[in-house]
């Protein structure tokens, strides 16, 4: 502890008297700074580096304490419950031709939990806002009087803590939330898990690492995960669930815990988790391909098309050297675009590299098709690259080089270019008709 915290007289005159002294005044410096950096196993140590102020005027923000001690003096509040003084005479204030003062009954009902009062300022807090609204955000006056300043306007009392209430959704509510979840630790997840014996949290392994491992299996190799009927009575139910089942019947102990043997509610295989599992794939993958990148020069390769509900989609390939000499190309991402603008697609291209930790001045290298949107001279996605970085030099896409000119020379020839003629023209015609489609 001596390692990360200087020491100041606060422990000693703390330990040396039967009552903690005041908070304003004998806050530890490092905790006003905010630079504690090692976590105290309970709250009386919370309290030996600096006792949390009873008065909430006098109270320093929770995020001028380090972040590994901030839920201990979060707490020591919610044990010592609101500042809630009684038999204090309050003081009275004059509003237009009468004296009014704070009332006492609204410590009472709805406000019991969370509503302070600063003897010292004559100003109503709110508990809760003070301990899980970590930033002041522009909510009106009466979400900063009541977390910042105080509130003391009693002429409009209860109108005012009606305001702060809210709606349901309002910030006073889920900090109101977070702080009864707080209190009910033992309603937590993590305390949920831990509650669960040896055998149940390594049933819960077994189904986790089974559907991880026919995620894999099934993205590696390209292949769909969902059937067109995954019903019980279903022959083929997907790749997926086969695979599933599969794998229970060559191993044993996979296959006394998965599907239809596992809980209700713990079978991991509904097409959220299948996504979240891909999505971690994904992300992995991705990290994989940066760290071989080595933070080194690269090249991109942009496309972009609609997809089969008609968003336009662009999508992005970087192509480097990577230090065996050998040149790679690597699929970083699709995103749905707004428009297919050169402007829309740079801002898209830019906010792509830097989600991935990738910077645009690393560019050596662009490849687009031949639209004039992607290498237009004046206004195309080219140029305005080029303006950022000068080194990024464009290359037509050799892809789209050979089906331009297949194109071309398909139509110099007769036979093939009246193929293709009844090809479009049987096309057209099948798809006018929803009746023919069904016939077909």
């Amino acid at each position: 502890m001596d390692k990360f915290v200087i020491r100041s007289n606060i422990s000693q005159s703390s330990s040396n008297s039967s009552s903690r002294p005041s908070v304003s005044s004998n806050i530890a410096p490092e905790i006003q700074r905010g630079t504690i950096l090692s976590p105290p196993s309970n709250v009386d140590s919370v309290l030996e580096l600096g006792s949390p102020n009873p008065d909430p005027k006098e109270r320093i923000l929770i995020l001028q304490y380090a972040p590994n001690i901030r839920d201990e003096v979060r707490r020591h509040y919610i044990q010592k419950e609101a500042c809630q003084p009684s038999g204090h005479a309050f003081p009275k204030t004059k509003f237009g031709n009468k004296m009014r003062q704070f009332n006492p009954d609204w410590f009472k009902g709805l406000y019991s939990q969370w509503l302070e009062y600063s003897i010292k300022s004559d100003a109503a807090f709110c508990l809760c806002c003070y301990l899980f609204k970590n930033e002041l955000e522009s909510r009106g006056n009466a979400g900063d009087a009541f977390t910042k300043n105080g509130f003391k306007g009693w002429n409009k009392g209860t109108e005012r803590l009606r305001t702060h209430v809210g709606e349901v959704s309002s910030i006073h509510h889920k900090c109101f939330n977070r702080m009864q979840d707080l209190i009910n630790q033992e309603q937590s997840i993590q305390s949920s898990f831990h509650k669960k014996s040896e055998k149940v949290k390594n049933d819960h392994r077994i189904r986790l690492n089974t559907s991880v491992d026919v995620v894999r299996f099934l993205l590696r190799n390209g292949l769909s995960f969902r059937g067109h009927n995954e019903s019980e009575d279903s022959e083929y139910k997907g790749l997926f669930l086969e695979l599933l089942e599969f794998h229970g019947d060559k191993h044993l102990d996979v296959g006394k815990v998965i599907l239809h043997k596992a809980p209700k509610n713990d079978i991991m295989i509904c097409p959220a988790i299948q996504k979240d599992i891909v999505d971690a794939c994904a992300k992995e993958t991705i990290k994989a391909i940066i760290q071989d990148l080595d933070d080194d020069f690269f090249g991109i390769l942009v496309d972009e098309s609609k997809d089969i509900s008609h968003k336009e989609q662009m999508d992005l390939v970087i192509r480097y050297v990577n230090k065996r000499g050998e040149v790679i190309e690597r699929f970083l991402g699709i995103v749905h675009v707004n428009d297919i603008s050169a402007l829309s697609l740079q801002k898209t291209i830019y906010d792509l590299l830097l989600d991935h930790s990738l910077s645009s001045s690393k560019l050596c290298g662009q490849g687009y098709d031949g639209a004039s949107n992607m290498q237009g001279r004046i206004n195309g996605l080219k140029s305005l690259i080029l303006q950022d970085v000068p080194s990024a030099y464009c290359v037509h896409c050799f892809a789209h080089q050979l089906q331009l000119t297949l194109v071309a020379l398909s139509k110099k020839h007769s036979d093939v270019n009246n193929f293709f003629d009844v090809v479009t023209n049987t096309l057209n015609t099948i798809g006018a008709s929803f009746k023919r489609r069904e016939i077909l």
